[in-house]
């Protein structure tokens, strides 16, 4: 019998006191996509970000993070693991994922939420806490239960991971509806985050909900800082309040050469977002001054500014 206890004393949760909002994290990675025609589904883009970078960010905050699949670059570092045979479907590959994990509370992901926030995963966490229950998934817009959209007591998915396990000689090739059928759920409603991509006909749908309807320049700059390997948060109105002085007060082509040059300096000064607000707060100045330039000279015969003692001829 394989029994799921954590890597640590008895399950333990191994955080310092008072951290009793910790949570770990794993992603089900490592699917076929048969509907994707065997596609790399983690790895397909939708608003400039791999699908998986996109869950990696919602749960960032993760004290741990596994990501059940065979491993492949990505922004931050994860644990990987695998289950043994590889394709074992989800309870086999959640039985792997959850093997590294120590925390309390886990949530548990798939690879393919385009539209899975930081406040989705904050949202099943308070929801799992309040209600004192097994488990918080999400339900989808035809109210259906998402298992893999979900925070989960650690301890209650061991439970039935072991008694499976038991009952099969194994999880291999289980549906997670065995799963879920011994835990006592809480469900929150959430017909956006529940979205999942499971066909061609789905990653366009999001494409196009990100493009037409979502915060597109959230998006770009979240895809720009992925591609980038930039991991800055920085006040992002301060900088195009800046572009705008600039093309106004100077010239169109002013604002994103100011921009750069702004961000170049913030990199020699150490890179944070305080020094980028002081490199925008001075560009800012001088564009704003720049028009006044003639205005602040002298005119002809003036010699109003002339110093004491001086030849104002």
């Amino acid at each position: 019998m394989t029994s799921y206890e954590p890597a640590g004393a008895a399950g333990a949760d191994l955080a310092a006191p008072g951290a009793d909002l910790a949570y770990d994290a794993v992603v089900l990675a490592g699917g076929a996509a048969r509907r994707l025609g065997g596609a790399d589904k983690p790895g397909v883009r939708v608003g400039g970000r791999a699908l998986l970078e996109r869950v990696l960010a919602a749960c960032a905050d993760a004290r741990t993070t596994v990501v059940v699949a065979d491993p492949r670059p990505t922004a931050r570092p994860v644990t990987w693991a695998r289950e043994d045979p590889p394709g074992g479907g989800p309870l086999a590959a959640l039985g792997a994922g959850l093997r590294p994990t120590t925390a309390r509370d886990v949530v548990v992901l798939s690879a393919d939420l385009p539209f899975l926030t930081a406040g989705t995963v904050r949202r099943l966490l308070t929801a799992l806490r309040a209600a004192g229950t097994d488990g918080a998934l999400l339900t989808d817009a035809d109210g259906r239960d998402q298992p893999l959209v979900a925070a989960y007591r650690a301890s209650a998915l061991r439970r039935e991971l072991t008694t499976l396990t038991t009952a099969h000689d194994g999880l291999t090739g289980l549906p997670l509806r065995r799963l879920t059928a011994g835990l006592h759920l809480t469900r929150v409603p959430d017909p956006v985050a529940s979205f999942d991509c499971d066909t061609w006909d789905d990653i366009a749908a999001a494409r196009a909900r990100i493009r037409e309807h979502g915060p597109v320049l959230d998006e770009w700059i979240s895809a720009v800082k992925d591609e980038l390997g930039i991991e800055l948060d920085v006040d992002t109105g301060v900088l195009l309040d800046l572009a705008r002085d600039a093309a106004h007060n100077v010239a169109r082509p002013g604002a994103p050469l100011t921009t750069f040059l702004v961000g170049y300096a913030a990199a020699q000064a150490g890179g944070g977002p305080e020094a980028v607000a002081e490199a925008a707060r001075k560009a800012t100045a001088l564009a704003l001054a720049w028009p006044d330039e003639d205005a602040s000279d002298p005119k002809p015969g003036d010699t109003s500014g002339a110093q004491p003692g001086t030849d104002a001829g």
